[in-house]
């Protein structure tokens, strides 16, 4: 399996100028290779204004990698952009940015035909000096983890001391079970990370409770409600950081808005006691984005190592987040990272089943105890009072209780988790089996943009965007 180990950084000076120009060289490389794709874009709609045949049309620039290495290659020494300075950085600082910028295109291309997933892709647009994130990826070159085990060494950048020991990925090198792919870093809350691909052989660790199957109903009021197979119902408290951290981050936020900060306007730079305010408030937010990170990261690992069989929702965080009053409840909540942490702490590490019930199952609306649905449940209504058999119940905990049931007909029907057709028949008022969402107008695949009516690879005339029309498999 391949495996990240992210480890923090303790540069010196020098060393983080370098990691800075590294950085910066990935990100010139993107906006040249934007700005050399787009320029045939744009040259080949002002040509058709003038009425030129589409046979002389000035050619299309391919956009794949190879491409890109071959053209900046030849830019890099005639370019007065790149000419002073290009060579005090590794090659693999250019690559970073070329391959970023390719992949770009590549969804891009793929999302205007409705060949990918999720959120519609715009075209790749330049990335900004002030706002871009510091990232450079290594893939060849020196790229080890020293035999101290408190230092890193990578290409051009020499070795560089590690703030914390790297004795867990030191071991399984010089075992021969890991073998290092490739090197990331980046500064992300105040620091510099260091996060090494690496292919490791790893042993599959059996769950304490291989024949339990758990539903797991994440909720803001508490974290998450864990209904098992055999009865038993827990619940995980909401850490809630944020909200724990906004009297200190409102005390911050007042001694910076209270100094002399920067103006881009008027050219104004930030007073050092502005500086130091600024960096006294992202001190709070970076410690509440690492407690909110460790305290899912166990809760996720725990449940992995624990049950046979987890069955979660196929929550819509994108479109939760919309809801103005729940909105920075739910992103303190974390809600995908839960479910994308559990996917492949499942499969990879100690091979159970993970079930993911369909995203319009109403595990709320549904009775645990007789299946009956009803057609509406309010977000405010916190019991359960099921008209059918009288049972009474938390709502949390009934949606869990249902979830967890999911395991056991997942494979009958339309083979959609919540989609049966063994189930009794029950009462099922109109509406009972959708949750509440929002109707959206279709949208059309514009034909125009700014290189001409189509990509060089597409056809003249697309479809409009589908929704989903075949079921959701589970695994």
């Amino acid at each position: 399996m391949v495996q990240a180990f992210r480890f923090a950084l303790d540069p010196n000076a020098s060393q983080e100028h370098a990691l800075r120009s590294h950085c910066g060289a990935a990100r010139v490389a993107y906006n040249w290779a934007v700005g050399w794709v787009t320029a045939s874009w744009w040259q080949r709609r002002a040509e058709e204004t003038y009425g030129i045949p589409q046979k002389e049309l000035t050619e299309w620039r391919s956009w794949s990698l190879p491409s890109l290495r071959k053209a900046f290659n030849e830019a890099k020494h005639t370019d007065p952009r790149f000419t002073a300075w290009w060579e005090e950085n590794s090659k693999e600082a250019y690559n970073t940015g070329l391959a970023n910028a390719a992949a770009a295109f590549d969804n891009y291309a793929k999302s205007k035909r409705g060949q990918r997933k999720g959120k519609r892709a715009g075209m790749p647009r330049f990335k900004s000096k002030r706002k871009t994130r510091l990232a450079c990826r290594f893939t060849t070159g020196t790229i080890r983890v020293d035999a101290d085990g408190r230092h890193v060494t990578l290409p051009r950048l020499g070795t560089i001391r590690t703030h914390e020991p790297t004795g867990s990925l030191r071991t399984r090198v010089h075992a021969g079970t890991a073998r290092v792919l490739s090197a990331t870093v980046r500064h992300e809350r105040g620091r510099w990370l260091a996060s090494f691909q690496v292919e490791v052989r790893r042993d599959i660790v059996r769950v304490a409770r291989p024949d339990v199957v758990v539903g797991i109903d994440l909720g803001v009021k508490t974290l998450a409600v864990l209904a098992d197979s055999t009865g038993e119902i827990r619940t995980i408290p909401n850490p809630r950081h944020y909200d724990r951290s906004l009297k200190l981050l409102g005390r911050t936020s007042r001694t910076v808005s209270r100094r002399q900060g920067p103006d881009r306007r008027t050219g104004r730079k930030p007073s050092k006691r502005w500086v130091k305010a600024n960096a006294a408030r992202n001190k709070v937010h970076h410690r509440v984005g690492n407690l909110r990170t460790d305290a899912l990261h166990k809760f996720t690992t725990a449940v992995a190592a624990e049950y046979g069989t987890i069955v979660v929702e196929d929550l819509h965080v994108a479109g939760m987040l919309r809801n103005r009053r729940l909105a920075r409840h739910i992103a303190d909540a974390g809600f995908g990272e839960i479910n994308r942490q559990l996917n492949y702490k499942t499969g990879q590490r100690h091979a159970t089943r993970m079930i993911v019930a369909d995203r319009w199952y109403p595990s709320s609306k549904t009775c645990s105890g007789c299946g009956a649905v009803k057609a509406k449940l309010p977000l405010h209504v916190r019991t359960y009072e099921c008209d059918a058999c009288g049972l009474v119940i938390d709502r949390d905990d009934n949606a869990a209780l249902n979830l967890a049931a999911l395991a056991a007909t997942a494979v009958t029907g339309t083979g959609v988790a919540g989609d049966q057709d063994t189930a009794p028949a029950v009462p099922k008022p109109r509406g009972a089996d959708r949750k509440t969402r929002t109707t959206r107008t279709r949208r059309k695949a514009e034909a125009g943009r700014a290189g001409g009516a189509t990509l060089p690879h597409q056809r003249q005339t697309e479809t409009r965007d589908r929704t989903q029309a075949e079921a959701l498999t589970l695994w």
